[in-house]
């Protein structure tokens, strides 16, 4: 039967093709939406060749509508299923997604003529809206007359076919990867809900990224067969996360495994996998109305435990390929950066700029580098930059601020000095466990020391070694040992204090007693240095364990024999007088 139908425009809507999508992809995903809230359970899409003049044909297998429906409700522009019937669909209980009311002819973007035919409670009711006869109008929707036919269908299935023909060749084609892509990253594994694209279902495997699968049978469990893509695009998922299927229907929600909790891995790249573990080895394990695991499943404990180590490695494949290639961009930022610090600083800076890489992963290289920036430029500064800065700035102001800017200096300084000595009793605490360590060698003591030379007491504070000096004596060493092989290198080094004379300091190993032979050859090592410093005179501080029983050093004068237990004693009274006097001294 031909008859007419006509649209029933609500007053919210000034014109149909008012709405405005992004792609033709969009377009075609709004019809799959409404398919959804039909409560069907496969759709498939036919694309046809471009410019072949077939056809785009979307079928679904929904509840469909009677001619009344499609009269009342669907041609109601701008009345959304939702507002209708509520936020859910009738049979499925599916959030409703059709919220607008005009997606549902999204069609009349790319096509000429959009035919809607619906099958539903056996009768087949066809109607047909052209594009020219809409333009023709000039909006006057209500005038319109639309072609609308029922007939009666031999089957007790429903439906609806919307066929689009007529293409736009003014328009980008449908590219099917790219429909495939969007529909999965929208729908993802939703339960009873197939979208198969010209003749193939679509997977994780058409979102672009790392994908992962694997058969593997496992003890309790049986076999499993494991899928999961990682997004290498930075939007996230709307269905992220691994859903369980047993015996083809998905058990519960989307997970992660724990390692949502986890401090290393992205939140942004951990919303950015989708998957499924098969395991029909569950069933006996599945609440009576399949909407959980029990929570006792040893099998699913096992499945669990296999599964997340997997997931994490893909995770940090990918965070660490993602992170290399950031820092490649920004890689003469952050090394110019790092250049302007003391070398003290850098470490710390560097694991720093590691946490703000992890925070603000996934988000656009330039706000990265302008948080780099920051960071940088934190660590070039430290306390005494301000108040230094307010001096320089109250040279030609009043003599009372002047003055105090001179007096905050020294506030500064003290609070550094008290952090300092804190520490430092904190430092030495370690170090003399290193000392009684019997396995601690010469040389790791040797380059404690070199690089904490307070310890060595008060007279070496305006004491220092430098790159120069140390080539020096690795050079003397080098030639002096060069034909002795099996021989150890003795753990010297140089000091050059603000007269420019020199300390030549020997370390002997935990537990090695102090010989004469030990004298003889510091003696030789300071007399082959001399010859390099004709005009210098050079004393000898010699540390180790202990002098030998009835042994007598002479080192000559201005030289001496410190032990361990003297060098972490002194280091020790030393360092909490001050922290006392810093801490206590405005009370006294």
């Amino acid at each position: 039967m031909s008859k007419n139908a006509h649209f029933k425009v609500d007053p919210k809507l000034a014109t149909l093709l008012g709405e405005d999508y992004r792609s033709t992809e969009l377009a075609l995903k709004e019809l799959v939406d409404n398919a959804y809230d039909a409560d069907s359970e496969n759709v498939k899409i036919n694309l046809p060749e471009p410019f072949s003049g077939d056809p785009i044909i979307i079928a679904d297998d929904g509840t469909g509508m009677t001619e009344k429906e499609i009269r009342e409700e669907y041609l109601r522009v701008a009345n959304s299923r939702f507002s209708r019937k509520g936020e859910r669909t009738r049979g499925k209980k599916r959030i409703v997604k059709g919220r607008k009311g005009i997606g549902k002819f999204a069609g009349l973007l790319i096509a000429e003529v959009m035919q809607i035919a619906s099958v539903a409670r056996g009768i087949k009711t066809t109607l047909t809206i052209s594009k020219s006869a809409l333009m023709q109008a000039d909006y006057d929707l209500s005038n319109i007359n639309l072609p609308i036919e029922t007939e009666k269908v031999d089957t007790d299935q429903s439906g609806t076919t919307i066929t689009l023909a007529g293409i736009n060749d003014n328009l980008p084609f449908p590219n099917g990867t790219r429909l495939r892509q969007l529909l999965i990253s929208e729908f993802g594994k939703i339960e009873d809900f197939a979208l198969i694209v010209n003749g193939s279902v679509i997977d994780v495997q058409d979102i672009p990224g790392q994908t992962f699968e694997e058969t593997v049978s496992l003890p309790k469990a049986g076999t499993i067969h494991a899928k999961f893509t990682i997004s290498d695009q930075r939007k996230v998922l709307k269905k992220s996360g691994l859903v369980i299927r047993v015996k083809g229907r998905i058990i519960g929600e989307p997970m992660l495994f724990g390692l949502e909790k986890s401090e290393v891995i992205p939140e942004k790249l951990m919303k950015r996998v989708m998957g499924e573990i098969i395991a029909d080895g569950l069933e006996d394990d599945v609440t009576g109305d399949w909407g959980a695991i029990i929570e006792s499943s040893e099998m699913f404990q096992e499945i669990k435990n296999y599964i997340k180590p997997k997931l994490e490695e893909s995770f940090k494949e990918t965070y660490d390929t993602e992170v290399k290639m950031a820092s490649a961009k920004l890689k003469k930022r952050v090394t110019k950066g790092l250049a302007k610090l003391p070398l003290y600083r850098r470490e710390l800076a560097k694991k720093s700029l590691e946490k703000v890489m992890l925070r603000f992963f996934g988000e656009s290289d330039d706000k990265i580098a302008t948080v780099i920036s920051v960071v940088l430029g934190a660590f070039e500064k430290d306390d005494y930059d301000l108040v230094t800065n307010k001096i320089e700035k109250s040279k030609n102001k009043s003599t009372p601020t002047f003055i105090k800017s001179f007096v905050q200096f020294g506030e500064v300084d003290t609070a550094i000095m008290t952090r300092q000595a804190q520490s430092r009793l904190s430092f030495i605490e370690e170090f003399d466990g290193l000392i009684n360590n019997k396995g601690a060698t010469e040389l790791q003591i040797n380059s404690a020391l070199q690089n904490n030379l307070w310890l060595l007491g008060v007279e070496f504070h305006l004491s220092c070694t430098n790159d120069t000096l140390k080539q020096v004596v690795n050079d003397y060493l080098d030639r002096k040992y060069e034909e002795r092989a099996g021989r150890k290198k003795p753990g010297i080094f140089l000091l050059k204090d603000y007269k420019k004379d020199f300390t030549l300091v020997e370390v002997k190993r935990p537990g090695h007693p102090i010989r004469r032979a030990d004298e003889s050859k510091v003696l030789a090592h300071r007399d082959d240095l001399m010859l390099l410093f004709p005009k210098n005179k050079i004393d000898i501080l010699l540390i180790g364990d202990r002098i030998k029983e009835n042994t007598k050093l002479n080192l000559g004068e201005n030289s001496k024999f410190i032990s361990y237990e003297e060098l972490v004693s002194n280091a020790k009274s030393q360092t909490k007088w001050l922290n006392e006097s810093l801490v206590y001294g405005n009370s006294y």
